[in-house]
C-alpha cells in the first residue's frame, strides 16, 4: 500500500529543480528593504485593511523586491535570488493580517481590536475583561486614544512577550514539520514553488541572464495588470471620485444560491470572479482539483438531499452563499471535515511508521525526518522540538497565572499534544494540496464545555496553534537555494522594526479619528457585527450562557463516518492504483466554496489537455510556478498603484487648505 501514491509524488517533485548550492539571503540589503518596508509600505497596509478590510499582500512582496531589483541595475549591482525571496519573506511578514477583523500593521493591531471590543461589549461584560487584555473604556488611554498611557502597560508587555514566544514557536516547530513532511517523506508542496520561481526569475533579469523563467514570468505579469486594472483599479480609485464605486466583476464571487434554492436548498452556488484561481488550477496537480471537484459537487447533491429529509434545520430560505455554507457546515460538513482530517494524521503516521520500519530492516537511520543536503542551515532536529518545548512551557505558565481558575490539564493538553497532532496534519494537506485545513471550534467547545465561568478565558494566551503552514515557507525557501538561517536572521530583523512601525502608524492613525468611524468604512460597516459575534461566543461562559450550537456542531458518528471515509477511499484507490490525489483533494475540497473550485477545475484542464500538449507535460509543469507568480506581481502591482492613489487623496481632503 502506498506505493503508487509515492510515484505519483516523486513524478511532481521531481520536476521541481533542485538547487546545488545554499548561500545566505541576509545581507544590509535586506535590511534596507525591510526598513522600507516598514515605513512605507505598512501605512499603506493599515489604511487597506480599515478601509477595505483588505491586505496589501502581494502588492508589499512584488512591489518591494521589483523596486529594489531595479535600483541594483541602475547602481550596476546584481541581487541573487536569496536576497530576493528574504525581500519577499520579510514584507510578507510585515504586511500580514492578524486576528478576525482583517488588520495588518504588526502587533498593536490586535490592540486596536481589543479595546473597541471590550467598549462594545454588551450588558456590563466589558467589566470582565481583565486589564492585560485593554484599558476600560473610561481610562484616558481610550478616551484620548493614546498608546502613550500606563494603563496599557499590563497589555503590551503580555503583547511582547507572546509575540516572542509565537515566533520561536512557530519556527521551530515549522521547522521540525518541514524536515518530517519535506526531507522524510518527501510531499511536493505544489504552492511553493510560485514564490520560489518568481524571486529566480526576476534575479535572473537582474543579472541580465533571462531565460525562459524572465518571459513567462513577464508574460504573467502582463495578464495580471490587465485583470488587476479592472478587478482592484477600478474599484479602488472609483471609491475615491464617485460617491459609489464602480465595479466591473463582482468581488469576489458572482453568488447564484438564492436563484438556485428552489431545486438545490441548501446547497451554496456561484463562481469566483478572480482570475487567479485559474491560474492556481494550473499549478495544482491535476487529480487534486478533480477531487475537489468532486467534493463540491458532492455537496451540491447531498445538501438538498439532507435538508429535504430535515437533516439540515440551520439553513433557512434566502441565505446567501456563506450563510449556507456556514448553515450546512454547522449541521453536517464540520464533524465530517474533523473525521476526513485525522484520517489524513493517520495515514502519514502510518507512512512514517512505514518508512522507519523499512530503513530499520537495512540498517538505516534517520528517515523519519530525512537526511538534509549540505550546507542548507540545518540543525539536529532535537534542538528545535527542545525549544517548541520551552515556549509551550511559556504558554502554559502564563495562562496559569493569567486564568488559575481554569483547569491547567486543558492547557497542557493542547500545548504538549493537540497542537503538534493538528499541525503535523495541516503541514501534511499543505504539502500534497497546498490547502490550509484546521479544525474548527475546538477551542471554543473546551472553554464552553469545561464549565468554566468567566470572559477572561477567552482572552489568555492558550498554545492552540497552528504550525503546518510554516512547512512550505521552509520548503520555498530551499527551493530558492537559501540557507534556512537567514529566516531567522530575517526573523530577528523584523521583530524591531514590526513593533516600533507598529506603535508608531497605529498611534498615528488612532489619534486622526476613532476606529470605528466613517473615516474607516470597512470598520465602520463590520466592527459591530463582528464584536457582537464574539461576545456571542463568550457570553457561553457566563451564567445562563448556551451550549446548543456546539451540541449541534459536534456529531461523534458523522466525524467516524469521516474517518472511515477518508481510510477507506485512501485504500481503496491505492489497492486498484488509481490517483491517490483524488481523495486529498476531496478532503480539500469539503472545506472549499464551490465558487472557487470551479475556475480551477477549469485551469487544470485548460492546462492538461491544452498547454501541456502544445509545449509539452513536463514543460508546461516547469512553467505554471513562475507564471502563477507573474501573474500575482502584475495585480499586486496595480493594487499598490490603487492603494497609493487612495492614500494622496485621503491626505488631501483632510488638509485645511
Amino acid at each position: 500500500m502506498g506505493l503508487a501514491e509515492d510515484r505519483e509524488l516523486q513524478e511532481f517533485r521531481d520536476l521541481i529543480e533542485t538547487p546545488d548550492a545554499y548561500v545566505d539571503g541576509f545581507g544590509w540589503r535586506t535590511v534596507f528593504g525591510a526598513a522600507f518596508i516598514g515605513l512605507i509600505m505598512m501605512p499603506g497596509s493599515i489604511y487597506l485593511g480599515l478601509v477595505a478590510g483588505q491586505s496589501m499582500g502581494p502588492a508589499a512582496e512584488w512591489t518591494t523586491i521589483i523596486l529594489f531589483t531595479e535600483l541594483a541595475r541602475r547602481s550596476f549591482q546584481v541581487l541573487s535570488k536569496q536576497e530576493i525571496y528574504i525581500l519577499y519573506y520579510i514584507a510578507g511578514g510585515l504586511t500580514s493580517m492578524i486576528g478576525v477583523v482583517a488588520l495588518s500593521g504588526g502587533a498593536f493591531a490586535g490592540l486596536i481590536w481589543n479595546q473597541f471590543l471590550r467598549s462594545a461589549a454588551p450588558g456590563g461584560l466589558g467589566d470582565q475583561v481583565p486589564s492585560w487584555v485593554a484599558p476600560p473604556p473610561t481610562s484616558q488611554a481610550i478616551v484620548e486614544r493614546t498608546f502613550w498611557h500606563a494603563d496599557w502597560i499590563p497589555a503590551i508587555m503580555l503583547m511582547v512577550g507572546l509575540q516572542l514566544l509565537s515566533r520561536a514557536a512557530w519556527l521551530s516547530f515549522g521547522y521540525t514539520l518541514f524536515r518530517l513532511t519535506s526531507d522524510g517523506e518527501k510531499l511536493p508542496f505544489p504552492l511553493a514553488p510560485i514564490a520560489a520561481q518568481g524571486a529566480t526569475a526576476l534575479a535572473e533579469a537582474s543579472s541580465k541572464s533571462e531565460t525562459w523563467r524572465w518571459r513567462v514570468f513577464s508574460i504573467g505579469t502582463m495578464v495580471g495588470l490587465g485583470f488587476g486594472l479592472i478587478y482592484v483599479g477600478v474599484p479602488t480609485i472609483s471609491n475615491v471620485l464617485l460617491v459609489k464605486p464602480v465595479a466591473i466583476l463582482p468581488i469576489p464571487w458572482i453568488d447564484f444560491t438564492q436563484g438556485t434554492e428552489r431545486f438545490l436548498p441548501g446547497a451554496p452556488t456561484g463562481i469566483s470572479t478572480d482570475l487567479g484561481t485559474v491560474f492556481v488550477g494550473f499549478v495544482l496537480p491535476f487529480w487534486m482539483v478533480v477531487g475537489s471537484a468532486c467534493a463540491a459537487g458532492v455537496t451540491m447533491i447531498v445538501n438538498p438531499v439532507l435538508q429535504r429529509t430535515g437533516l439540515l434545520p440551520t439553513w433557512l430560505p434566502g441565505m446567501e452563499t456563506t450563510r449556507t455554507a456556514w448553515a450546512a457546515s454547522i449541521d453536517v460538513w464540520l464533524s465530517f471535515g474533523i473525521g476526513t482530517a485525522f484520517a489524513v494524521a493517520f495515514i502519514g503516521f502510518y507512512k512514517i511508521g512505514r518508512s522507519w520500519l523499512d530503513a530499520l530492516r537495512i540498517g538505516r537511520r534517520g528517515i523519519g525526518f530525512g537526511t538534509p543536503p549540505a550546507g542548507r542551515g540545518d540543525v539536529k532536529a532535537y534542538w528545535p522540538l527542545l525549544l517548541f518545548f520551552i515556549c509551550t512551557t511559556g504558554y502554559v505558565v502564563l495562562c496559569r497565572h493569567l486564568v488559575p481558575r481554569f483547569p491547567i490539564w486543558f492547557v497542557i493538553l493542547y500545548g504538549y499534544l493537540w497542537t503538534p497532532l493538528e499541525s503535523y496534519i495541516n503541514a501534511r494537506m499543505i504539502g500534497l494540496t497546498g490547502q490550509f485545513v484546521g479544525f474548527p471550534m475546538i477551542r471554543e467547545a473546551t472553554f464552553i464545555f469545561s464549565g468554566y465561568k468567566g470572559v477572561d478565558i477567552w482572552f489568555a494566551p492558550i498554545p492552540l496553534g497552528n504550525y503546518g503552514a510554516t512547512a512550505q515557507k521552509f520548503r520555498e525557501v530551499e527551493l530558492t537555494g537559501t540557507k534556512l538561517t537567514s529566516v531567522v536572521k530575517a526573523e530577528a530583523l523584523m521583530f524591531p522594526i514590526m513593533m516600533a512601525c507598529s506603535f508608531i502608524f497605529w498611534s498615528f492613525v488612532w489619534r486622526l479619528n476613532p476606529i470605528p468611524s466613517v473615516a474607516y468604512p470597512y470598520t465602520q460597516k463590520f466592527w459591530d457585527f463582528q464584536a457582537l459575534q464574539q461576545w456571542l461566543w463568550y457570553s457561553a461562559t457566563t451564567e445562563g450562557g448556551s451550549t446548543e450550537m456546539f451540541q449541534r456542531a459536534i456529531k461523534p458518528l458523522v466525524i467516524a463516518g469521516g474517518l472511515g471515509f477518508g481510510l477507506g477511499a485512501y485504500g481503496i484507490l491505492t489497492r486498484v492504483g488509481w490517483p491517490v490525489m483524488l481523495i486529498y483533494g476531496f478532503i480539500r475540497g469539503i472545506g472549499t466554496f464551490p465558487h472557487v473550485v470551479i475556475p480551477q477545475l477549469g485551469g487544470a484542464l485548460l492546462g492538461r489537455y491544452y498547454f501541456a500538449k502544445r509545449f509539452g507535460q513536463n514543460e508546461w509543469r516547469r512553467y505554471t510556478p513562475v507564471l502563477a507568480a507573474g501573474f500575482s506581481c502584475g495585480t499586486g502591482l496595480v493594487g499598490m498603484l490603487a492603494i497609493a492613489f487612495a492614500l494622496v487623496s485621503q491626505s488631501v481632503s483632510q488638509m485645511p487648505f
